[in-house]
């Protein structure tokens, strides 16, 4: 260190303390609100500076944010190109998600289906006897050798059919009504991974063929429908059968018992007329009297042989019953049907057998001489009401009772009585018994909903955002059709309790 820089350090250190009493007698001057606009000053700053810091920061994650949704969006798009892959099989699945088959052959009969089924699988193995049902080259070469290029190919195309037939084999047994277009997928995947297994080879299963395989699924899927349908119209017939027997029956019983009584009253009045012949004034008036009752009793019992008569004449005279049980099926639900029997609460009774848990109630009770017509009428009408959309033997219709009446009345021309409310006695009294024990209704419930908040959806006409402009929250789910992406709505959540006991509660004994 120089001499030089000892003069300019004693320069520099008067310099500094002239500059600190001139600070210090600045400050002095200032006034305490001066001093604190100073200090505020100096904050503000210090603030600015932190804003700023804090605004790059922000900046920084909002681009870490929009390449994360990016990525997310990127994935999902991944995620549902592999879903498309996906091919489910599990009943429970889809139950949930399937569509109703479009019959493609309506045949007559399953006799028709398997005929039509054997022509398939002939034409499967004729193509396959003519080397069509794969392509594959010609003058493949193995080791220098065009034989054993051949015997190569040869013994390819051999095993990717055989594997395509063993896996077709394998799905079409499982094939249902739940599954068919699950089962229709996965032929087609197992065609289209063997053709890509065996691609360097250039053998592949023709369209050809594997139309034929779909042709056999659907043939197989159809022809267990329609063996149904026909087991279906089997138990039809044969129910139809026993009712006929048993109304046969019913008419050859009262038919004896009816002969029987006529002879008893016949034989009885040929006694009182033979008596009356012999007979003073007043035992003459009393005998008579006897034969006007007789003779009364005696046309009834004529008057219910021709009845018995008809009913054997006329096939189609029978009952129309409208009954309902609201204990096994809830309110609004009745069964329309038709009897022939000569008394219709017998084929009423044999429905609330042990298969019910509570009898049926009778609603109405029509008798028609032409029954089927009439109960033919009211299942039309109610078609789209009914429970069992498949099987048409259930009966039962979704409806309420005024209904059934303005049909009844447009069909039939006599009145017909209605028992609006029905009785339900066993129902009744079981609900009663378990209110009383404490159990609580079985039926009777209220029901209480959580609404959760939901951003309502944008007014039409009001711009949406491409998805370029929208950043996707990764907590949430979306669905993305080729509309668009819409977020998946908050599920609602339902608390049931138990209705209120309205039993009247014994205070005192009078």
């Amino acid at each position: 260190m120089g001499i030089t820089d000892v003069f300019k350090t004693k320069h520099f250190k008067n310099d500094i303390e002239r500059l600190t009493a001139e600070n210090n007698y600045l400050n002095s001057l200032l006034t305490p609100e001066m001093k604190t606009a100073v200090s505020i000053n100096a904050e503000i700053q210090r603030l600015v500076g932190e804003k700023q810091t804090i605004q790059a920061e922000i900046e920084e994650l909002k681009k870490q944010r929009q390449r994360i949704g990016q990525e997310i969006w990127s994935l999902n798009n991944e995620v549902e190109q592999k879903k498309s892959l996906i091919i489910y099989l599990d009943d429970e699945t889809l139950y949930q998600d399937f569509g109703l088959y479009t019959p493609v052959y309506n045949l007559m009969n399953s006799e028709m289906y398997k005929d039509k089924l054997t022509i398939v699988r002939e034409r499967q193995k004729a193509m396959i006897k003519s080397n069509t049902a794969a392509n594959f080259p010609t003058n493949f070469t193995y080791n220098d050798s065009l034989a054993q290029g051949k015997k190569l190919v040869a013994d390819n195309v051999k095993q990717i059919l055989r594997a395509f037939n063993n896996e077709c084999e394998a799905i079409i047994d499982k094939v249902k009504f739940n599954n068919v277009e699950s089962i229709r997928k996965r032929i087609i995947k197992s065609c289209e991974d063997l053709n890509k297994l065996n691609s360097k080879m250039h053998i592949s299963i023709t369209p050809s063929y594997l139309d034929l395989k779909l042709q056999e699924m659907n043939l197989c899927y159809e022809y267990t429908l329609k063996k149904q349908e026909e087991k279906e119209e089997q138990k039809r017939i044969r129910a139809e059968q026993r009712e006929i027997q048993k109304l046969q029956k019913e008419i050859e019983e009262a038919k004896r018992k009816s002969e029987k009584e006529r002879i008893h009253y016949r034989n009885a009045l040929h006694r009182l007329e033979i008596q009356m012949q012999s007979a003073n004034e007043i035992e003459r008036a009393i005998l008579e009297e006897r034969h006007l009752e007789m003779q009364q009793q005696l046309n009834n019992i004529e008057e219910e042989i021709r009845k018995i008569d008809y009913r054997e004449a006329n096939q189609r005279a029978g009952y129309v019953y409208i009954i309902s049980n609201i204990g096994s099926f809830g309110e609004n639900i009745y069964k329309i049907g038709m009897t022939r029997r000569l008394d219709p609460m017998d084929r009423v009774d044999e429905l609330g057998d042990a298969s019910v848990p509570f009898v049926f109630d009778v609603h109405a009770m029509i008798f028609s001489n032409d029954a089927p017509a009439l109960e033919s009428a009211l299942h039309r009408a109610f078609d789209d009401r009914k429970v069992n959309m498949i099987n048409t033997r259930r009966e039962f219709f979704h409806v309420t009772l005024e209904e059934i009446e303005e049909v009844v009345k447009k069909n039939f021309d006599r009145t017909v009585e209605f028992t609006k409310i029905p009785s339900a006695e066993q129902f009744r009294e079981s609900q009663m018994i378990r209110r009383q024990s404490g159990a609580g209704e079985l039926i009777r419930h209220e029901a209480s909903i959580d609404i959760p908040t939901i951003t309502p959806a944008p007014v039409r006409g009001t711009p949406v955002p491409s998805i370029k402009d929208v950043i996707l929250d990764p907590s949430k789910e979306y669905l993305k059709t080729k509309w668009g992406i819409y977020e998946m709505p908050t599920p609602y959540h339902i608390h049931l309790t138990r209705g209120p006991y309205n039993d009247l509660k014994l205070v005192a004994t009078i």
